[in-house]
């Protein structure tokens, strides 16, 4: 029976990340993200609920996640679900977390943190696209780069950007 192990999340990071090192010289670092849920209730009196939920990344994913995103600011997250099981030392139980290893992201709102203008609206508009993680890194450059002399988002191409030739063009959707 084939597996998948695939979480996608929208959220804003609950506190500032903190860029750790393990003995070996890799980055980990470990966000809490809140999803808020609204729903009404058949009485039609609205209401709204949050999960936290939190995400370790590594490696340079981690050191990009830590320079530029702070508390409250919005993030679209995808990983793997991980188990973490170990034994309390104070009262000897078995504990366990369900947590994500995030394998990709993207910074969503506007350059000054907040959900709104149109670089906002335009990422939470439109589907995440799947990066690899040296692409989407190159696409994280920080806002003054950006701002010299370079065409307006709609004409920049990442380094190394081919499009994608669509094969299923008679398949109705």
């Amino acid at each position: 029976m084939p597996n998948l192990n695939k979480v996608m999340l929208m959220g804003n990071i609950t506190r500032d990340p903190e860029v750790r090192y393990t003995p070996k010289g890799t980055a980990v670092t470990d966000i809490s993200l809140a999803v808020n849920r609204s729903y009404t209730l058949d009485d039609g009196e609205r209401r709204e609920e949050t999960t936290f939920v939190d995400v370790t990344y590594w490696g340079r994913q981690a050191e990009v996640i830590g320079e530029y995103m702070k508390k409250g600011r919005p993030i679209y997250v995808e990983g793997r679900l991980q188990l973490d099981q170990w034994e309390d030392k104070n009262t000897g139980q078995n504990r366990s977390r369900l947590k994500i290893v995030g394998d990709n992201f993207q910074f969503l709102g506007g350059r000054d943190g907040n959900s709104g203008g149109v670089e906002g609206q335009q990422q939470q508009s439109a589907p995440p696209q799947q990066q690899s993680a040296p692409l989407q890194q190159q696409q994280q450059a920080p806002p003054q780069q950006q701002q010299q002399s370079s065409p307006p988002p709609e004409q920049q191409q990442p380094a190394g950007y081919e499009p994608i030739q669509d094969e299923d063009e008679d398949i109705p959707f």
